[in-house]
Parts: structure tokens; C-alpha cells; sequence
């Protein structure tokens, strides 16, 4: 691939371009580094790594820096296109839309902007957006991965170095595992009396010690993002057209370009 020529090439340059940036700002890290005052997650790293690179546990400055890739990621891409899809979803389904901002209305109102702390008293939005995540299924082949040592899997055994793609597609619509498993339905994510409720099916981030290192900071920002759109706007699609679910499958699954209508509350 470095070889061949197309728009890949435009993407590793990209990536190359974000990688001395990276590094730029790991050597600014280091040298004024204060071991008992952390200010950011590359100085966290640097006190965990020490004097010493060790790279079979995973500190050495190579994995720092696609450490750090990996929460530009989480953070920009992945959380763009899950908010493309929920207000897709939005435009299509008014009625959860307006439950939205009924719920916004009553917890944050119109004076102040959303924080992560309403979330937990908010379980019909922290809903929708689990389902935004589980029925846009951007990354549906997961991330690449490769076995270290010989593993067995149930009745199969898995050679040391073989590549691994899961697909979380098989997971987030599993008919034994969904009641409704191929439409948009926030319940799957709300018990009986309205409470937000886990799902073990549910796994956009993958699973187990290589979940996507910018979990957490991507649930942050689609709350905020998601609850802020719907707090001061409302959408829908232009007079005449219709948006539909179709999608591209690229290094992401998105959405087909949509058009709508922002109209401020």
C-alpha cells in the first residue's frame, strides 16, 4: 500500500503529519515534566513508562504515540460520523426526537449548556444515543488485531499471529440478543419502569483489554454534542426530500450525504 498509488496515499501522509505532531509534543511533555503534578494523559504515560522504555509491556514511546493517534480517532472521525447517523435517525423518527427534547427541557433547560453529570439523569437520551451507536455500527469489522500467543476459542484453536478481524455487526444485531435487532428502538436500552439499562451485546468499542483506548472520552463527547444540537435546534429533512438509511463502507460505515433543516428552538 505505501507503494501503490490512490487517495490512500493522501491518508498515510495525513497520518504521518499527525504522528510528528504527536512526537513534537511528547518531547515538550518531557522536558518540563512534573512526576507528581500530571497534567494530560502523555505525562500519565511518561511517569508510567519511567527512565526506561520497555516495550513488552506496551510503555516505549512508539506505543505513546499511537496511543495518542488513537484518542485523535476516538475523538474526531468516529465521533463525527456517529452524530451524522443520529441525526439521520432524528430526521426520521420526529417522534424520538421531540422525547429528546422534552427530556432536555425538564433536566437542563434552555439557559445552560449540557454536562456529563446530567447523563445519569437523563436515561431516555442516553438511550437513543446507545441505539444511534448500536444502528449506525460504524466500525462493523472492528479494528485489526493479531493472536500473541496460541489460542483456543471454544472447539477452535487460533496459531500465535494470525490476524483477527471480529465483527461487531454479528453482535450489535444478534436476533437472540436484541428484541427488535434490525430497527431503531431506544427501549432495548430502557427496563420496564424507564431506567437505563446495560447490554452485554452492546460492544461498539470492541471488548476486553483491547476496547478502543477513547471509550470513555467518546461517550463524553457524543452526550455533549448530541444533547446541545437537540437542546438548540430541531431537524428535519428539506420539503420534498426524503433522507434514507443507505450507507458507504470505508475505513468507517456512514451515511449517505443528507441534507437538513436546523431550525433554532
Amino acid at each position: 500500500m505505501d507503494w501503490l498509488p490512490g487517495p490512500h496515499q493522501r491518508i498515510f501522509a495525513l497520518m504521518q503529519k499527525i504522528r510528528d505532531f504527536i512526537k513534537i509534543k511528547i518531547i515538550e511533555h518531557k522536558e518540563n515534566l512534573d512526576p507528581s503534578s500530571p497534567r494530560d494523559y502523555i505525562d500519565s504515560f511518561l511517569i508510567e513508562m519511567g527512565e526506561e522504555e520497555d516495550k513488552e509491556s506496551g510503555f516505549d514511546l512508539d506505543c505513546l504515540v499511537f496511543c495518542t493517534m488513537d484518542l485523535f480517532g476516538a475523538g474526531t472521525e468516529t465521533t463525527t460520523t456517529t452524530l451524522h447517523w443520529g441525526l439521520l435517525y432524528m430526521i426520521l423518527y420526529p417522534d424520538i426526537q421531540e422525547r429528546v427534547q422534552a427530556e432536555i427541557d425538564a433536566v437542563i433547560g434552555s439557559s445552560r449548556q449540557p454536562s456529563v453529570t446530567d447523563r445519569e439523569n437523563m436515561p431516555y437520551t442516553d438511550a437513543v444515543i446507545h441505539e444511534i451507536q448500536r444502528m449506525g455500527n460504524i466500525v462493523p469489522l472492528n479494528v485489526i488485531r493479531m493472536t500473541t500467543k496460541d489460542t483456543i476459542l471454544d472447539k477452535y484453536t487460533i496459531p500465535k499471529g494470525t490476524i483477527i478481524l471480529a465483527t461487531l455487526n454479528s453482535v450489535l444485531h444478534d436476533e437472540s440478543m436484541w428484541e427488535t435487532p434490525h430497527s431503531f428502538n431506544p427501549q432495548h436500552f430502557l427496563d420496564q419502569e424507564g431506567k437505563f439499562r446495560k447490554r452485554e451485546a452492546f460492544l461498539p468499542f470492541s471488548a476486553g483489554k483491547r476496547v478502543c483506548i477513547g471509550e470513555q472520552l467518546a461517550r463524553m463527547e457524543l452526550f455533549l454534542f448530541f444533547t446541545s444540537l437537540l437542546q438548540r435546534f430541531s431537524f428535519s429533512a428539506p420539503p420534498g426530500e426524503q433522507p434514507t438509511l443507505e450507507f458507504t463502507l470505508g475505513a468507517m460505515r456512514s451515511p449517505k450525504p443528507y441534507r437538513l433543516c436546523a431550525v433554532a428552538r
